[in-house]
């Protein structure tokens, strides 16, 4: 039982590049609407479980900072409950993570499931003989834990995006660099040339924004980070600053993260890090996707930041990772 159900686990981890397959089959469903803010999430467990150990490593994993942000910000805005406090519209919230102990199991189990009593919900059970087991289980699938939780709040911004977005857009970057990406609706279109593309959403009090550029690929020095940062400068110098001469750069104070994955088959490589303004005072965090288009010869690279001076940044981040997901290359 313990193996069926941990497979599944990271089955679903496994299917974090498949869009919003997770809900595609529910869409006919008339349930209510979920209740709850993005990347909030509530825990039922009791309160000897809460205060003890086990609350400690659930709070040292939901809750752990997200790297690369201005300020320290949880990976997810934790909410908890006992049983008894388990009903009416906490039970119908987006995220839920039900903990419970049962003399009777031989080992710790988890189950997910979604769309239980509202729309779009998941509810992760996490069951175990007894604290311990249930400390060592947490302990030891913390990323695919969290993992399954993000997927399940980009699969509503992928669903979302799929529903309501820009078309104007979509053809300008299918026209330039010959890629398929669904944009949101909201953004709007800065700059539109050949081998540059750059977009953005207006907010009273924050922005988000993304730029697509390409260039001839040269071999595999192109790909080191010195060469990839040395491109978005030369890319980035094309977002102008509030002050006349200002634009975008990388900082330099500190070192950017560098990781390659592979997403639906393609290789990307991820970049993460900060960005100021040339001549102004401005600054965010950024993260940068990019691949090989072996049918152009071409370096594609979707590059996404945000700028919220006052406000928190951990969800409007997570909304211009998501848009990766949302570009498809031509078979």
């Amino acid at each position: 039982m313990k193996k069926r159900l941990l497979l599944a686990l990271v089955a679903l981890v496994a299917l974090a590049g498949t869009g919003c397959d997770a809900f595609h089959k529910l869409n006919n469903d008339h349930k209510k609407s979920a209740q709850g803010r993005p990347y909030e999430l509530i825990v039922v467990c009791p309160q000897d479980k809460w205060t003890g150990e086990l609350g400690d490593t659930l709070r040292s994993v939901l809750t752990a900072p997200v790297p690369y942000l201005n300020q320290t910000e949880p990976h997810f805005d934790v909410l908890r409950v006992t049983e008894r406090g388990f009903s009416g519209m906490v039970a119908d919230h987006r995220n839920i993570l039900k903990v419970a102990t049962d003399p009777k199991l031989d080992s710790t189990t988890v189950a997910v499931q979604y769309d239980v009593t509202s729309r779009p919900q998941i509810v992760l059970t996490l069951q175990g003989p007894d604290n311990r087991h249930l400390t060592d289980y947490v302990s030891a699938h913390r990323e695919q834990l969290l993992a399954v939780l993000e997927k399940a709040e980009r699969d509503r911004a992928i669903e979302s995006a799929l529903r309501y977005n820009e078309t104007g857009i979509q053809k300008a970057i299918l026209k330039n660099f010959g890629v398929e990406m669904t944009v949101p609706k909201g953004y709007i279109l800065a700059a539109d040339q050949p081998d540059f593309l750059w977009a953005r959403f207006e907010y009273p009090e924050a922005s988000q924004g993304f730029f697509i550029y390409s260039y001839p690929y040269a071999g595999k020095e192109a790909l080191t980070p010195e060469a990839l940062i040395a491109a978005r400068n030369q890319f980035a110098a094309r977002i102008p600053g509030p002050s006349d001469g200002s634009y975008m750069t990388t900082s330099e104070l500190f070192v950017p993260g560098y990781r390659i994955f592979k997403l639906e088959g393609r290789v990307w490589i991820e970049m993460r890090g900060f960005w100021d303004v040339e001549g102004d005072f401005m600054g965010g965090p950024y993260v940068s996707y990019t691949t090989v288009d072996e049918r152009t010869g071409r370096v594609f690279t979707l590059d996404c930041y945000v700028y919220s001076p006052h406000l928190h940044k951990r969800n409007f981040m997570r909304g211009v990772e998501h848009l990766l997901y949302l570009v498809k290359f031509p078979d």
